[in-house]
């Protein structure tokens, strides 16, 4: 059953599959152990698309339709990249999925092509880049992914599963080695963040040692790191539920952060849902306007708001950013605008962002990115602030997006900008993007 719940979420046609896991799991009435099998079968599909695609084409007889090369990658993440699955599990089991939602002659087929593809796969690493399986310890008899050296672009998108023209562009800015370690970092599952609300990070440390979740220091001197796997253990934890832990990135806490609220001043948050960054503002003593287009996600902000004692402070609003920032809204000291961007800076976190990525929807995203802070510009007090951030990693939703700004409107000033890129490493931060503070000349 987990992999056919994994299948359905994957042939559903959602832009953001791992968002499916918990509702589909639970339709399915499957139990923790299940779920995370399922969390993990859809993430590795999706992180590692493009090789999957790859393995597929190796013995494949003709172009399978679009259901039966669902279970084909399923099978073979399986097999090449989640290691602790036995062979005949991950096969008996694929198949019975495609049996069951396709009938038994797709079942065959998919029997015949993961046993296939399973006798060109050798232990161990051949040197050669076309064969060897990028971070895990398989290579294949036979050349798999197209040459780096005449096509680097076309081999990232085989064996990094990150798309040629994204690869290409962050060879462009970072080189080669560079563009190769961010796509690395995007293949591997990102650890989660937690934020230390009032407490000392130490203690919250030890709080959570307790209760059987090893974190490390990120960079920020508030942010734990703890492995992806153990969230349902933070959530149940003494520490997160008295409101002195929270999950958020170290860069939208420092978006937040950048924004210098103080006590009494009044803000908004645009894009605000889950809440995180309006939970920020409000612990610094400022009263929030919280807006957020997605009701849904909007709905949860409150409890987790209570949570940190803060919602008092913090008033949620249901409508889209360009919609509530009407003529008749007063003035704010200070907006956030953490506008809805690509997500290339937490590929890791979101793998299916990749995927979307492309000259058109880039190219729309940074047209509502210029309007939302041109309507934000509108309702800050004059000397006030406007703080600019995505969790992108390209210029045009970063660096060119406040420059454009500060063109259209004189009367703005660039006073600071960072970009962090995305790092595994011990402190992180775990997720990329970008953030600039503009100021208003009085």
């Amino acid at each position: 059953m987990p992999r056919l719940t994994a299948w359905r979420i994957l042939r559903s046609g959602s832009e953001a599959p791992l968002r499916l896991v918990d509702g589909f799991s639970a339709r399915a009435s499957l139990d923790d152990r299940d779920r995370g099998l399922v969390r993990q079968l859809v993430g590795t599909e999706v992180r590692r698309r493009g090789t999957l695609r790859a393995l597929v084409k190796l013995e494949a007889r003709g172009k399978p339709s679009a259901d039966v090369a669902a279970h084909l990658r399923l099978g073979l993440a399986q097999l090449f990249f989640l290691n602790r699955i036995p062979v005949h599990a991950a096969v008996s089991e694929t198949v019975r999925a495609a049996t069951d939602s396709l009938g038994l002659g797709r079942g065959r087929y998919v029997n015949a092509v993961l046993r296939s593809v399973l006798r060109t796969r050798r232990s161990g690493l051949s040197g050669d880049p076309r064969r060897d399986l990028v971070d895990v310890p398989w290579h294949l008899d036979q050349p798999l992914f197209r040459d780096p050296d005449e096509h680097p672009s076309l081999w990232a998108e085989d064996a990094l599963s990150v798309p040629s023209a994204l690869f290409k562009r962050w060879s462009n800015r970072h080189g080669r080695d560079g563009a190769t370690a961010l796509a690395l970092q995007a293949l591997r599952e990102a650890p989660l963040s937690l934020v230390c609300i009032g407490a000392q990070r130490e203690a919250l440390r030890l709080a959570l040692d307790e209760a059987g979740v090893p974190s490390r220091a990120g960079r920020h001197e508030r942010v734990l790191l703890v492995a992806r796997g153990a969230t349902g253990a933070v959530l149940e934890s003494a520490a997160f539920k008295s409101g002195n832990l929270t999950i958020q990135g170290e860069t939208a806490l420092r978006a937040a952060e950048l924004l210098q609220a103080q006590p009494g001043q009044r803000v908004l948050d645009l894009a605000a849902a889950p809440g995180g960054k309006s939970a920020v503002l409000a612990l610094a003593g400022a009263r929030v306007l919280a807006v957020d287009r997605n009701p849904r996600r909007l709905a949860a902000m409150p409890s987790a708001l209570t949570r940190m004692g803060v919602a008092e402070r913090v008033q949620p609003v249901a409508s889209d950013g360009l919609a509530a920032l009407r003529d008749g809204v007063a003035p704010f000291d200070g907006v956030l605008v953490d506008a809805p961007c690509s997500n290339t800076g937490v590929l890791a976190a979101r793998p299916g962002a990749r995927w979307r990525f492309g000259p058109g929807s880039l190219r729309q995203l940074t047209e509502l990115q210029g309007e939302l802070l041109d309507q934000a510009a509108r309702h800050v007090t004059p000397g006030g602030r406007l703080v600019f951030s995505t969790c992108s990693l390209e210029p045009e939703e970063g660096p060119q997006g406040s420059r454009a700004f500060v063109e259209r409107h004189p009367h703005w000033a660039l006073a600071e900008e960072q970009l962090d890129l995305p790092d595994a490493g011990d402190q992180g931060p775990a997720d990329g993007g970008y953030r600039a503070l503009l100021l208003h000349s009085p």
